[in-house]
C-alpha cells in the first residue's frame, strides 16, 4: 500500500489468457447478443494461417454474420482508416455493425480501434483526436492479439501516423478499451524472430518505464475525472514487476527458439501484465524519444524502444534507485541498490545487442546533425515528457539522446 496512491485503474471488460481460447470466441460473441461484426486483420492471416475462416464459419453457424477487412498495414495512417471506413461502409450496405474484432499485432488492434469511431458515421479519424465530441461511443472492441509486445488489447488508445506531418496521433478514451481481450498464446507461435524480438522488447519497455514512470499523486490528470493514463500505484507496479521478471525469463529465450512453447506463453502474459500496468500509470521518455527516431528512421516501433532503453533507464538512477535496483534483481543482478542500479542500464544494452537491435543512435542510422531536432520532436510530446520522473526533462532529453548517440552509460 502507498498512502498517497490516487488510483484509477482501467482494463478490459472482460480478460481471457489460455491456449487455444480462441476457440471460444464465437460461443461468447453469441452469449454476449452480438449479431453483426467487423473482422479487422491484415492478408498475412486471411492468406496463410485458418484463424479468420474458422472464426467466421463457427460464428456463421451461431447466427453471426462476419464483415472482413484484411487491409491493415504496419503503422497504419489516418487516410488508410479513412480509406478502410469507406471500404467497410459499402461492404455493409447500410448495416451498423455491432462489434469490431481485431485479430493481429498492435497495428491492426490500433486501427480497429479507430475503426470503432469512424465506421457508425463514417466521420474522418482526426475529427475524434483529443476530447471525443459529445455522443461518440464507439463499437465495442474485442482483441485478438497475435503478437507479445504492444499490449493496445489493454489500452485506451490508438496511435496512428498523419502522412500530412510524419507525426503519430493518438485518438484516446476509455471507452476504446477492449470489450474482450482474448490472449491466446498459441496465436504468437507464427512469430517470426525479429517480429518476436521487437514485440517482446516492447512488452519490457511497457514495463519498466510504467513501475518507474510518475507516481499517482503527481501526475497532471488535466483535470479528468476519467483519465485514460493517471500515473503509476501500487497497483500497476505489480503488474510491472511480474512483467519484468517474465521477460528477463522468457525474452531471449522466445527469440532464440520460437517453437519453446514456455516462452511464448511466458511472453503472452508478460506483454498483458505490461499493458495493464502502463494502461492504466502511463510512459516517459523512452516512448517520448522513440517516436522521434522512428520519424527519421521509419524503424519499427519495439526497435526504436529497444535503442533508447539503456540510456533512459541509465538517467533515472539517482531518482529511482530502489526500483531499478529491483529491476536488476530480476535480471540476476545482486548488490547494493547503488551498484545493482548502476549495472543495470549496460545488461539491458547488451540484451537489445543479443536481440540483434543497434545498442546506439549512431548505428541506428541517426546522424550527429539530427539530434537537436529530434530532441525537439521529443519533447513535444508533452504528455510522455511530464510524465518522466525528473526535474528539467528538457535537458534531461538533451543528455539522454546525445548520450545514445555516443553510446555513453555510466560516467
Amino acid at each position: 500500500m502507498r498512502m498517497d496512491d490516487l488510483v484509477h485503474f482501467c482494463a478490459p471488460a472482460r480478460l481471457i489468457i489460455a491456449g487455444g481460447a480462441r476457440s471460444q470466441l464465437p460461443a461468447l460473441m453469441q452469449r454476449l447478443g452480438y449479431r453483426h461484426g467487423v473482422l479487422v486483420t491484415d492478408t498475412f492471416f486471411t492468406r496463410h494461417t485458418p484463424w479468420v475462416r474458422e472464426y467466421v464459419d463457427a460464428a456463421a453457424q451461431l447466427g453471426i454474420a462476419t464483415t472482413v477487412y484484411d487491409g491493415g498495414l504496419p503503422d497504419p495512417t489516418t487516410t488508410l482508416c479513412d480509406a478502410a471506413t469507406a471500404e467497410v461502409r459499402t461492404q455493409l450496405h447500410g448495416t451498423v455493425p455491432d462489434h469490431v474484432i481485431a485479430l493481429g499485432g498492435g497495428s491492426n488492434i490500433d486501427l480497429a480501434k479507430a475503426l470503432c469511431l469512424t465506421l457508425p458515421t463514417g466521420a474522418p479519424v482526426k475529427s475524434f483526436v483529443g476530447v471525443l465530441p459529445d455522443g461518440s461511443r464507439p463499437l465495442p472492441l474485442i482483441a485478438v492479439p497475435t503478437t507479445a509486445g504492444t499490449g493496445s488489447e489493454a489500452t485506451p488508445g490508438a496511435i496512428l501516423l498523419d502522412p500530412e506531418n510524419a507525426t503519430k496521433i493518438a485518438v484516446m478514451d476509455n471507452s476504446l478499451r477492449p470489450q474482450v481481450a482474448l490472449v491466446d498464446p498459441e496465436l504468437t507461435y507464427t512469430c517470426p524472430p525479429r517480429v518476436t524480438a521487437d514485440a517482446g522488447i516492447d512488452a519490457l519497455t511497457h514495463a519498466l518505464e510504467s513501475f518507474v514512470t510518475l507516481d499517482s499523486s503527481a501526475f497532471d490528470r488535466e483535470g479528468s475525472v476519467d483519465p485514460g493514463y493517471s500515473g503509476r500505484s501500487a497497483v500497476t507496479m505489480l503488474f510491472a514487476r511480474e512483467a519484468i521478471r517474465l521477460c528477463a525469463a522468457y525474452l531471449e529465450r522466445a527469440y532464440r527458439d520460437g517453437s519453446d512453447h514456455e516462452a511464448r506463453h511466458g511472453m503472452a502474459y508478460a506483454s498483458i501484465y505490461a499493458a495493464l500496468s502502463y494502461g492504466s500509470a502511463g510512459l516517459n521518455a523512452v516512448h517520448g524519444i522513440a517516436y522521434a527516431v522512428a520519424g527519421i528512421t521509419h524503424k519499427s516501433h519495439g526497435s526504436t524502444n529497444a535503442v533508447m532503453l539503456p540510456y533512459v533507464v541509465d538517467a533515472l538512477r539517482a531518482t529511482r534507485t530502489a526500483e531499478l535496483a529491483e529491476v536488476a534483481q530480476l535480471f540476476g543482478i545482486d548488490g547494493p541498490p547503488a551498484q545493482a542500479a548502476a549495472r543495470l542500464p549496460a545488461m539491458l544494452r547488451d540484451l537489445v545487442t543479443r536481440l540483434d537491435i543497434p545498442a546506439d543512435l549512431n548505428a541506428f542510422g541517426i546522424t550527429e546533425a539530427q539530434l537537436d531536432d529530434m530532441t525537439c520532436d521529443a519533447l513535444a510530446v508533452a504528455r510522455l515528457r511530464k510524465a518522466f520522473p525528473v526535474a528539467d526533462g528538457a535537458a534531461a532529453y538533451a543528455r539522454i539522446v546525445r548520450r545514445a548517440w555516443e553510446g555513453r552509460i555510466g560516467d
